[in-house]
């Protein structure tokens, strides 16, 4: 068996897309190999993300504000407001299954982006690239989609199984059911989906304290962060949700 270790590559720096005047430099590797399950495991446990069939993590020389975190799923108990997302959304019919794209997701996904984030890039992704997003991965993943009760495709999210949890790839809705907060649904039924797994840990990516984006991951508790000391309980203060995509 091949074990010799994975090449690292550092990207060129570029301007930060989260704080204003800092620079941005990510380290990838590829997932490859005889056992790519276990090193997107490992990866995951030390703070990589996947994006098609690499991991990755910020590696900035001037900045350490986007930090790892992740949910304890077993000791997860949601919020009176958690809890009212969770009732209004009890009508959906859930459907999981092998990462394919189709028309009919992308259609979602292209209002999505044009609506929540226009300029930011992924708004001018065509058919045959979102299709490589979702079906361009060496591990397990999985493909969750959630319609009304008329079978109309509401939302749509990207997991990852790995050795210790389930990490979120990626998530998006139909702007015009906006009012259900479906982006905070998904993360709810991701915690749902571990625990009955028996899986101790949902990984939500990267979290930078005090930028409004992110801050409805902070909601998600308990909560830890991965610092130098290795992975520890996080307490931010609660802002006011904003209805987001994991990222």
């Amino acid at each position: 068996m091949d074990r010799r270790p994975h090449p690292l590559h550092a990207s060129p720096l570029r301007p930060c897309p989260y704080l204003s005047g800092q620079s941005e430099r990510v380290i990838a590797t590829e997932l490859a190999g005889p056992d790519p399950q276990a090193l997107y495991s490992a990866g995951i446990q030390a703070g990589f993300r996947r994006s098609h069939n690499f991991m990755y993590r910020p590696a900035c020389p001037s900045c350490d504000a986007c930090q790892p975190v992740r949910v304890r799923t077993h000791e997860f108990t949601p919020s009176r407001s958690l809890a009212r997302v969770a009732r209004a959304n009890r009508d959906l019919i859930i459907e999981s299954g092998p990462a394919q794209a189709s028309t009919e997701q992308y259609g979602v996904f292209a209002r999505y982006q044009s609506r929540r984030h226009p300029g930011g890039g992924m708004d001018r992704m065509s058919f045959v690239e979102y299709r490589a997003m979702l079906e361009t991965s060496p591990v397990e993943t999985l493909m969750t989609e959630f319609r009304d009760p008329d079978g109309d495709l509401l939302a749509m999210v990207l997991s990852d199984e790995t050795a210790d949890g389930f990490s979120a790839v990626y998530s998006f809705f139909d702007p015009a059911a906006a009012k259900r907060a479906l982006g905070t649904y998904m993360i709810l039924w991701l915690i749902d989906e571990a625990t009955r797994c028996g899986l101790p840990y949902l990984y939500l990516g990267y979290w930078i304290e005090g930028y409004a984006k992110m801050n409805y991951k902070s909601r998600f508790r308990p909560l830890e962060v991965l610092g130098a000391d290795g992975w520890r309980p996080l307490t931010p203060k609660i802002h006011p949700p904003v209805e987001e995509r994991v990222s």
